[in-house]
């Protein structure tokens, strides 16, 4: 870790933080569709896209997918289209909607959030992602879109936070190639219970690796004629994660999938 993260002295002999006399503070990211092969992430406008991602939301019967975020289910598209206007409109969260780009309808969302410029660092957060693309390619590009746009901007930070207890989360962040940062206990409250959060991040240096393996497993060659990968990509990315979350939410859940 201090190899790849070294130190500075400074003229009175203490360790400060690395030195960068070349930084300057990204853009913030322009609200811009991101394309590729399997989805499209479209601004969220509720107008074009509530109908859809409050039918395919419908699919979760049970509402499972809502547990671990601080709203939902919604009963009601009246309901869930009231929780887009007052929340999904603005530049922070930013948030977009992902097309699958066979059917051309909206069936996840997903935002940026906590931008912050001047420290280069931005935040993955409001993933809600419905059964329709859940454990497949147009989950894992997604993703891959907008972890790519933070780096090719020039962010030097790239968090992923979610309940400890998250156990499909946690594993999400892994799979993708975001390394655990540690427990934030009792970090805040919500749906009338305590969260301990969880934080994962990529940082600017992991960048090209991480490119490296997203481009290898989204590559035509890694599917069968079904669709089905050759390679997993939990495999390609682990041995580039500098810590692996082994917490109580693993040991509790130990056959746990990632939820993306």
């Amino acid at each position: 870790m201090d190899n790849d993260y070294p130190h500075s002295i400074n003229h009175l002999g203490q360790v400060i933080g690395r030195v960068l006399p070349n930084w300057v503070p990204p853009e913030f990211p322009l609200h811009q569709p991101l394309e590729g092969r399997f989805c499209l992430l479209e601004p969220l406008n509720v107008d074009k896209h509530a109908k859809d991602l409050f039918a395919a939301n419908a699919q979760d019967g049970e509402g499972k997918n809502w547990t671990y975020l601080p709203y939902g289910p919604f009963s009601t598209f009246e309901e869930y289209r009231k929780w887009m206007v007052k929340v999904c409109i603005g530049s922070d969260p930013q948030f977009y909607a992902v097309i699958h780009k066979d059917s051309r309808e909206a069936v996840g969302v997903a935002s940026y959030l906590r931008i912050a410029p001047g420290s280069g660092s931005i935040e993955v957060g409001h993933i809600h992602f419905s059964e329709r693309m859940k454990r497949r390619p147009t989950a894992t590009e997604s993703m891959f879109l907008m972890i790519k746009k933070v780096f090719e901007l020039g962010y030097r930070r790239y968090e992923w936070k979610c309940d400890a207890l998250n156990a499909g989360s946690c594993s999400a962040a892994q799979r993708l190639g975001l390394s655990f940062e540690g427990v934030f206990h009792q970090a805040t409250v919500y749906k009338g219970r305590n969260r301990d959060t969880a934080w994962f991040a990529a940082v600017d240096a992991d960048w090209p690796a991480l490119d490296q393996v997203f481009t290898q497993w989204l590559n035509p060659s890694n599917f069968d004629e079904n669709g089905n990968q050759h390679r997993q990509l939990s495999k390609l990315t682990q041995p580039l994660l500098r810590n692996e979350c082994r917490g109580f939410q693993a040991a509790n859940n130990p056959k746990i999938e990632p939820s993306y």
